[in-house]
């Protein structure tokens, strides 16, 4: 009779261990990973415990300009779109000072693009240089790069007492120029050497950037340390200059016509804008050909986002990086009878796009919870692994990056804007005329914008049922609705730190 023969216990380690290695095997060729409760589940990859981050920021892209941008419709596809991505202040420094450092305008104390009351020299003087992410990355080992544009006011030519060009504190590597707007002749302070750029083809300012972001890219790569990129475009701020090679395409785009353009009847509006008359032809014509320009303008900010990914793909990094694309602002063109500008408290202007791709982040998801600008910071912070400071005003956004939906989000974002003085050195100085807002505190909800002027004026609209705001129903808000919006204003506008994550959620 034939009997097995039994396996001494110092071989059954021995055993074990092959069969373990063969399942393994079996699994890993299969794409299947073990439960530990013995079911099969799909493999999750782990994830990186220092992601790099390449953050796009463009400057006055709205909404209405993503339809024509492949690969930005591409990210959407791959990854997770913020749909009601709100801006604390639709003016360009008072956003990007919110943005580095996660702190409204009210605590940053950049209020607008230039002093008294705002500007690179404020958010300086302020502390925003030392309070912005770029040291607290840097101190949490990543090697960190600015390219484009910083603040409204930096000169990229000044030492500031020092003996080169300044280059703020937590950057190890920095391109940055004070005007690029035209997107020729500018200089950039490439790490504390001013360079100079002219008007050949090759100078285009979104090009160049570009071709840093490669570069910076691969160095990085090859020296096997975490990086953050962020890469901000002057494009498409106006005068709306293309690049060359996109000068003539989409000729026969023109700007959408939601029912918001040219608004028939502004009657229930606000002075500062009841007093604007119907736009006529000739400017309806000029809107037009501003909204071409525009869409090609942003056709180069698209072959950048491209040129980012393919370099990180030759690199080995597209699966270890979380790539974001946003704006510091919208645009309105031709809507309320307004010409180009922003600064207003409706969505034309404060809704901006917002979408990130990376390690864990759900594929074709979008999320219409309310973020803000304040929330870039601590996601970044929290990504890296740094702490987020309790003087941060916003929340991170990474639990919708892992899918998931916080049930304690804000439900509340705050707008507020201090009207700038008419200035010929304001590359926004369109919008400081008198088509131009008051200063203002606004609410956005999910469904509602509440918005208090400084002379007493108020708006209110109720977007589930006129989502393109042309109802201002401000005299028929009942009193109890009336009464809990002024609150949290009030709230709101003198929060700090938790305070204001708090005052967000009101149920």
């Amino acid at each position: 009779m034939y009997r097995p023969r039994r396996l001494g216990t110092a071989r059954l380690p021995l055993v074990v261990a092959l069969l373990s290695a063969l399942t393994l095997g079996l699994a890993g060729c299969l794409g299947i990973g073990l439960s530990p409760f013995g079911g099969d589940r799909p493999s999750v990859a782990p994830l990186p415990k220092k992601p790099n981050i390449v953050f796009v920021l463009t400057d006055d892209l709205s909404w209405d300009l993503v339809p024509h941008m492949r690969r930005v419709q591409d990210m959407r596809a791959k990854g997770t779109t913020f749909d009601k991505f709100i801006v604390a202040d639709s003016l360009c420094c008072t956003s990007r000072a919110t943005i580095f450092t996660g702190r409204y305008p009210h605590n940053t104390g950049v209020r607008t693009n230039f002093p008294p009351d705002g500007g690179y020299g404020v958010f300086k003087a302020r502390g925003g240089e030392q309070a912005s992410y770029a040291p607290a990355l840097h101190n949490a080992g990543y090697r960190t790069a600015l390219m484009g544009k910083y603040l409204n006011g930096y000169l990229p030519g000044d030492p500031q007492g020092g003996s080169r060009p300044y280059v703020p504190p937590g950057w190890d590597e920095w391109a940055v120029t004070g005007n690029g707007y035209p997107e020729y002749n500018y200089n950039l302070n490439e790490n504390g050497r001013l360079v100079h750029y002219g008007n050949r083809p090759q100078d285009y300012l979104t090009d160049v950037l570009a071709d840093k972001s490669v570069d910076f890219i691969q160095r990085a790569a090859a020296d096997r340390k975490p990086f953050f990129l962020q890469v901000a475009t002057f494009a498409p701020h106006g005068p709306f200059v293309p690049a060359p090679r996109h000068s003539q395409a989409f000729p026969q785009v023109t700007a959408p016509r939601p029912p918001s353009f040219n608004e028939a009847d502004n009657s229930d509006k606000p002075s500062w804008l009841r007093s604007r008359p119907r736009l006529r032809k000739p400017g309806i014509a000029r809107i037009d050909a501003g909204f071409r320009d525009r869409v090609r303008m942003v056709q180069a900010v698209d072959e950048l986002i491209g040129r980012i990914q393919q370099a990180l793909a030759t690199a080995g990094h597209a699966r270890d990086t979380y790539l974001v694309f946003g704006s510091d602002n919208g645009f309105h063109l031709g809507q309320y009878r307004l010409a180009g500008g922003k600064m207003t408290a409706y969505d034309t202007d404060i809704r901006v796009p917002f979408v990130v791709t990376g390690p864990g982040v759900p594929a074709g998801r979008t999320t219409d919870a309310l973020a803000q600008n304040t929330d870039i910071a601590p996601t970044f912070l929290e990504l890296a692994g740094a702490a987020v400071p309790a003087a941060t005003d916003g929340r991170s956004l990474v639990p919708f990056l892992r899918g998931k939906d916080p049930d304690d989000w804000r439900n509340v974002a705050l707008i507020e804007h201090v009207k700038p003085p008419p200035s010929r050195e304001d590359p926004d100085r369109q919008d400081s005329g008198p088509g131009a807002p008051p200063t203002y505190n606004a609410l956005r909800t999910e469904n509602e914008l509440y918005v208090e002027y400084a002379n007493g004026e108020r708006e209110y609209y109720d977007l589930a049922r006129d989502p393109h705001a042309l109802d201002n129903r401000a005299k028929a808000i009942p009193p109890q609705r009336a009464q809990e919006l002024s609150g949290l204003m009030y709230a709101l506008t003198r929060c700090s730190g938790a305070k204001c994550r708090s005052a967000g959620r009101t149920r």
